[in-house]
């Protein structure tokens, strides 16, 4: 398969051929779905687990009594009623770290690649090399290479 190179002033600088054990993949949508799904919930972070009614550095004993305070029953200080108390259903460490296997991974990459190449989307540069370090001039030459 080829595929034209450009330069970063989106200027055709040739011609290139692609490997077809990469670039020449039917794309499954199971295992593009894995690869994906696996990217997202190894970018998500876990929540800090909150302290809840067991976790709580006070007694067990019960606050008063039963009957004859005059006030609402109640067991522990432990409660989320009382302040300093713990929270009801807060938050747990979770894990989001699923498994992939390395041959399902690369296989889902090459995919990827094969359909964007054949697409039509795949953009090949000669060189990153940037004369001026400035983002703004930069910025200027990818606006206009998208324009062509």
């Amino acid at each position: 398969m080829k595929v034209k190179v450009q330069t970063l002033d989106a200027t055709a600088s040739g011609d290139i051929e692609l490997n077809d054990e990469i670039f020449a993949v039917e794309p499954r949508a199971d295992i593009l779905h894995r690869v994906v799904t696996w990217q997202l919930e190894k970018r998500r972070g876990t929540a800090r687990g909150t302290r809840e009614r067991s976790d709580v550095a006070r007694s067990g004993k019960k606050w008063g009594r039963q009957k004859g305070g005059g006030t609402a029953r109640h067991g522990d200080k432990r409660a989320p009623v009382f302040i300093g108390g713990g929270k009801a259903h807060g938050a747990r460490v979770r894990d989001f770290n699923p498994s992939l296997n390395k041959k399902v991974l690369a296989l889902g990459l090459k995919m990827a690649l094969s359909s964007h190449a054949k697409a039509g989307s795949l953009i090949v540069l000669d060189n990153l090399a940037v004369a001026v370090g400035a983002s703004g001039d930069t910025a200027s030459t990818n606006r206009e290479a998208r324009q062509q």
